[in-house]
């Protein structure tokens, strides 16, 4: 698939949303366009089941003004999917029809087993977690599924979601002690009904606004350094501080909480205590959030039916790397090829003991190597800092966040002080012998860097001999490396520092037999 431009309209039971996709080889998908409306349709569902006329005429408006983006944006291929709110009202195919006849968009009714999956599928193709519980908890349903090894083994639909739990369980605007007890216990009593997920202890994978909403708070209330929610992390014990914190605001101020859209205000706290349970019942030790869901599976599936190459839920962070290298400048042959020399340069390192090898960190160093300095695409002589703001502040899919720190700190190595400098943020972040190892592997992949500064890949292969005092660096070359030399030059005491050995650099002309030196 060369090129497409689609937009999903995701009618849910609390909101409705617009997106508009793009997606092509080259740069991967893409969000031109997100609009949503707080529909809140669930509550337009009467003791008949029926949805009101009231509820059908606020659908009908908003798809009338989606029509009307669609129409600005140019965009002909639509797919409308609707889940709890429509799928549980008796008059479903009146609603439908109506909706076919006054807006010409077909809605799509989601089985709750196909709105599981799709949540599934997002997961999949942008988590580095291979095996796990996830969660979705809309307006009006909520969806489990556990996967192993990214293969989707159990699902489940649960016929309540965050604005059905506050009806049913809240008289005011917010949750009171009394209340949160019997939702607790019902919540207790609908989870156990899962054998399948009982005490596996698999980490929780979140999906939806609220785990967002949530995970936003959490890094509000924290001063958390970085951006973006997309990989974050937190226990079980974040969620009780969290619930005690909450517990004590009122209502208005839960509107004016940072990080806390004020439209859910109202449902934030029952939709903790289904996080918190779920935890409970699963004996999980990680809450992990996305910022990928049912949408993203929808277009995620559509793309692979015409592509099943697109994307590679075993190696997620691959292909987001190449893509993300590709946007600030790099060419695939010389990602291949720094990956290619710092291979060489680590093992050799290894096979003389300067290093132990680890092949975690072989594969931690050559991740590094694909998107290293990308921030030279932005400015030259700022390339250090761009880099580091770059990686650490954008969601990376296949990267949660102390992996993406990591990845942001080996990339962006300059020298000793801006390591320093950029690394003290987080200092809590890793132990002493991690920092020390990531800032060794930065020095090594900024002298790999210097070997290809002119971009004609003119080194073509390293073997290093040690001597009594120092080790000889033979560095084969091919062509014109004038400027390949001096840099290495320049930046050979990073390395020196790093192995804790002087050494000498030997440039060797193509044409010389490397097994004779």
């Amino acid at each position: 698939m060369n090129e497409l431009k689609t937009a999903i309209i995701d009618i849910g039971s609390n909101t409705i949303r617009l997106v508009i996709y793009q997606y092509n080889n080259e740069e991967g998908l893409h969000e031109l366009g997100n609009i949503k409306t707080v529909a809140r349709l669930r509550t337009y569902l009467q003791p008949s089941g029926e949805m009101s006329k009231e509820g059908i005429h606020v659908l009908a408006e908003t798809l009338e003004t989606f029509k009307a983006m669609l129409e600005d944006f140019e965009v002909t291929e639509v797919k409308a999917a609707a889940t709890a709110a429509i799928r549980q009202a008796t008059n479903r195919d009146q609603i439908i029809a109506e909706m076919k006849a006054r807006t010409g968009i077909q809605i799509e009714l989601l089985s709750e087993e196909e709105e599981a999956y799709f949540g599934f599928v997002a997961v999949a193709f942008s988590s580095g977690t291979k095996s796990g519980v996830t969660i979705d908890i809309g307006g009006g349903s909520t969806e489990i599924t556990l996967f192993e090894n990214k293969e989707i083994q159990q699902s489940h639909s649960f016929p309540f979601g965050t604005v059905s739990l506050k009806q049913r369980f809240v008289k005011g605007d917010i949750i009171n002690s009394s209340e949160r007890k019997e939702l607790i216990a019902f919540l207790k009593e609908q989870f156990q009904t899962l054998t399948w997920i009982q005490n596996s202890g698999l980490p929780i994978i979140a999906i939806g606004g609220s785990a967002r909403n949530i995970a936003q708070i959490h890094q509000q209330k924290h001063d958390y350094p970085i951006a973006s929610v997309h990989g974050y992390e937190m226990t079980k014990e974040d969620l009780d501080e969290l619930s005690l914190f909450l517990g004590q605001l009122s209502f208005q101020e839960l509107r004016q909480l940072d990080g806390l859209s004020s439209d859910r205000a109202d449902i934030i706290l029952p939709a903790l205590e289904v996080f918190r349970v779920l935890m409970e019942t699963v004996g999980s030790k990680s809450f992990q959030l996305t910022k990928k869901g049912l949408r993203e599976g929808l277009i995620i599936k559509k793309i692979l039916q015409t592509d099943s190459n697109a994307f590679d839920k075993y190696n997620v962070f691959d292909g987001n790397a190449r893509r993300l290298a590709r946007q600030y400048g790099r060419t695939e042959n010389e990602v291949d090829y720094l990956m290619h020399l710092a291979d060489q340069l680590y093992r050799e390192c290894c096979h003389l003991g300067y290093l132990q090898y680890n092949a975690e960190d072989l594969q931690l160093i050559r991740k590094a190597a694909k998107v290293f300095n990308i921030g030279e695409y932005i400015e030259l002589s700022s390339a250090s800092q761009h880099t580091f703001y770059l990686i650490a502040n954008q969601s990376i899919d296949g990267l949660n966040h102390p992996e993406r720190v990591k990845l942001a700190l080996l990339a962006s190595y300059k020298n000793k002080d801006y390591f320093e400098r950029f690394a003290a943020p987080f200092a809590t972040w890793m132990n002493r012998e991690e920092y020390r190892k990531i800032r060794d592997f930065g020095a090594l992949l900024k002298f790999v860097y210097a070997l290809n500064v002119s971009k004609r890949n003119v080194v073509h292969a390293i073997d290093m001999h040690p001597e009594e005092d120092y080790v000889q660096l033979n560095i084969y070359i091919k062509n014109n490396a004038a400027a390949e030399k001096y840099q290495a030059n320049r930046h050979k005491k990073h390395l020196e520092r790093a192995l804790k050995i002087p050494m000498t650099i030997n440039f060797i002309e193509e044409g010389w037999n490397k097994d004779d030196n």
